[in-house]
């Protein structure tokens, strides 16, 4: 029987538009009273006989409309069978290509979601009609249930340009499942899958990073190799208090036994005086344009966080500012000792960084095992602090040069007023 190519082909094609379709004859035996016949779906289209010049046989569409969408076959023959060419004439748009070197995709800027910049180019976008929109499903990876939205396209897309949406809103540390379909005036096109993974951001230049340790990667702190233990990341409802029930949080600083939080467990074999530090990330400082329109550097932050210290053993709570300039420096900028009662407690300090830094989280451990400390919702804004929690007396940070100022002022005042 006859040899024919191709034996499938689908062909995306946008209404209105002319093409031909060709089933090509490689070989038949007997090579003479060869037929073809063209159908669409069981419609007849047209049938004839091969020349002795031609090797192949043509359909043409001058304007395809939404009835010359299907199948197309093509059957060849002679007197020992037939050959077929199938064609699938279809208005469905590619599927998309999703992009995955965007720079800095997943942003973070509140302490319980996340948000991802989702990208993405059109395969063939003008191989059928303009793609008016993509449906965007999406769904946690944990559950089954979908939710679905359109995001519409102005105007036509071009081959290789980059599209962008925002997705807010993503639950930390949960990973989601995102489908994405053109839609055209064809309907749906092919859809393409991709999962989205939490990971902690890394901040090339801080504005306002934030860390309730709800993640395992408890934000990109790592612990200290040089100290004597780690600090440890748990929620409430799974800590176990058999040993140490007069010390240590109930709940995350938000009131929720489900909520995570870090702690130093103080329990045997600690030893009084042994440490445990808590490195953050590295935070490049940015620059800051001045009331002269020339740029300056050291900025300064706000340098907040929750504690819990409560245990008759309590120890030391030490909060230390890291530089890492040509040499490492460290100064401490709070510290807090002894017993502070059952509750969570806010603490604020400016800092004034003026290379790359870390934040260092130190407890040390006390005279007992009712000692244990836990710091939850750690926070570093760009900007001074605005309302610090009342009587923080312990900040260590010093004060900037006008404060100094005015205290000359006011004990030279003072000196004047006791001569006189």
């Amino acid at each position: 029987p006859p040899a024919v190519e191709p034996a499938f082909a689908e062909v995306r094609q946008a209404l209105g538009r002319a093409f031909t379709l060709t089933c090509r004859l490689l070989r038949a035996h007997p090579a003479r009273l060869l037929r073809y016949e063209w159908k669409l779906g069981s419609r007849l289209l047209t049938v004839g006989e091969f020349s002795d010049q031609g090797d192949d046989t043509v359909y043409h569409v001058k304007a395809l409309n939404r009835e010359g969408y299907g199948e197309y076959t093509c059957d060849i023959t002679n007197e020992a069978g037939a050959g077929r060419c199938t064609f699938l004439v279809t208005g469905k748009a590619f599927a998309p290509e999703f992009y995955y070197d965007t720079y800095g995709a997943l942003w973070q800027n509140r302490p319980r979601v996340y948000g991802f910049k989702l990208q993405w180019t059109q395969m063939e976008p003008n191989a059928a009609d303009r793609i008016l929109a993509y449906r965007l499903g999406i769904r946690q990876m944990s559950q089954s249930r979908w939710w679905e939205q359109e995001i519409a396209m102005e105007g036509n897309i071009q081959k290789g340009e980059l599209l962008t949406y925002n997705l807010t809103e993503l639950i930390k540390p949960e990973s989601y499942l995102v489908r994405l379909t053109p839609i055209t005036r064809y309907g749906e096109g092919d859809a393409t899958e991709r999962i989205i993974t939490y990971s902690a951001p890394v901040n090339p230049h801080l504005r306002e990073f934030q860390c309730g340790f709800e993640d395992e990667a408890l934000c990109l702190f790592t612990q200290d190799k040089t100290d004597d233990f780690d600090w440890t990341r748990h929620s409430a409802g799974t800590r176990d208090t058999k040993y140490t029930p007069n010390t240590g949080p109930s709940t995350d600083r938000t009131g929720s036994k489900q909520g995570f939080y870090v702690y130093i467990e103080t329990s045997r074999p600690r030893l009084e005086g042994d440490k445990a530090r808590l490195l953050s990330p590295t935070f490049n400082v940015g620059t800051k344009s001045s009331a002269s329109g020339t740029m300056s550097a050291n900025p300064t932050y706000c340098f907040s966080f929750y504690y819990h210290m409560y245990g008759k053993h309590i120890g030391a709570l030490n909060m230390i500012l890291r530089q890492k300039g040509q040499t490492v420096t460290d100064m401490s900028v709070w510290s807090l000792t002894g017993n502070q009662g059952d509750r969570w407690r806010q603490a604020k300090v400016n800092i004034h960084p003026t290379t790359a830094f870390q934040m260092l989280m130190e407890g040390v451990r006390g005279s007992g095992i009712e000692g244990d400390i836990a710091i939850d919702d750690v926070t570093i804004e760009e900007g001074e602090c605005k309302d610090p929690p009342p009587n923080n007396l312990r900040s260590l940070a010093p004060p900037s040069s006008p404060h100094i100022w005015q205290l000359c002022v006011t004990l030279t005042l003072a000196l004047i007023g006791r001569r006189r």
